[in-house]
C-alpha cells in the first residue's frame, strides 16, 4: 500500500494545488509514478495511486487502461478489470476516429495502442485466459512490432503444442481425450 508520505512526494512532483482541484495533479503525473512502481514490481503501490489518479481522472483512456490492468492484477478483479482495459481502447479508438484532439499530443498510436493491448493482455493472462492475452499482444504488436514488454509478455506465455488432431478444434473432446493420454505415457515414460 502507498504510504502518506510517498503520496506527498508525487502530489510535489506535479503542479501545486489549485483552490477547487481534487489533487492538483495531471493525469501523466500521476502515470509516471505508477509505471516507475510497476517496473519495480510494486503493484500494490502502483494500484493505490492509480486509485486516486482514476477518481480523479475517469474519462482519461491511459489512466483506465492502468487502473484496469491493475485490478485485475492486485485486486483479482479480473472481468472488471478487463472491461476497463477494453473501455479504454474503445475511447481512443472514438478520440482518434472523430479527429478529436488527442489528450496525449506527445504519444502517436503507434505508441499509445500497445500500451493498451499489454495492460489488456496483462488482465486477461492473470484471469487465465491465456489464448484472449496471446491475442491482445499481437494486436498491440500491429502497432509496433519490436515493443519488447510485449514480446516478453509473449514469450513468457510460451507456445502451445500442436492439437493431437490437427483438423479438429483444440477444445473438441477428442483431442483433449487424446492430449491427456499422451501427458500421461509421457510423464510415465520419464519414471522409468
Amino acid at each position: 500500500m502507498i504510504k502518506r508520505d510517498d503520496t506527498k512526494k508525487v502530489a510535489k512532483a506535479g503542479r501545486p494545488e489549485q483552490p477547487g482541484d481534487a489533487g492538483g495533479m495531471k493525469p501523466g503525473e500521476y502515470l509516471r509514478p505508477v509505471i516507475a512502481y510497476l517496473r519495480k514490481g510494486e503493484q500494490k503501490e502502483a494500484y493505490a495511486l492509480i486509485q486516486h489518479a482514476i477518481l480523479e481522472y475517469p474519462d482519461d483512456p491511459f489512466i483506465l487502461s492502468y487502473y484496469g490492468c491493475l485490478q485485475a492484477l492486485v485486486d483479482k478483479k479480473y472481468r472488471a478489470g478487463v472491461d476497463k482495459c477494453r473501455q479504454a481502447i474503445s475511447m481512443l479508438k472514438n478520440e482518434s476516429k472523430h479527429g478529436e484532439d488527442m489528450l496525449y499530443p506527445e504519444y502517436g498510436e503507434d505508441t499509445m495502442y500497445p500500451i493498451f493491448y499489454l495492460n489488456l493482455g496483462k488482465a486477461f493472462v492473470v484471469a487465465r485466459r491465456k489464448r484472449d492475452a496471446f491475442d491482445a499482444f499481437e494486436k498491440g504488436l500491429e502497432y509496433d512490432r519490436s515493443n519488447r514488454e510485449i514480446l516478453m509478455e509473449i514469450r513468457s506465455l510460451g507456445s502451445r503444442k500442436r492439437a493431437t488432431v490437427p483438423f479438429l478444434d483444440r477444445s473438441n473432446p477428442v483431442n483433449k481425450y487424446l492430449g491427456k493420454m499422451m501427458h500421461k505415457a509421457k510423464a510415465a515414460d520419464k519414471k522409468k
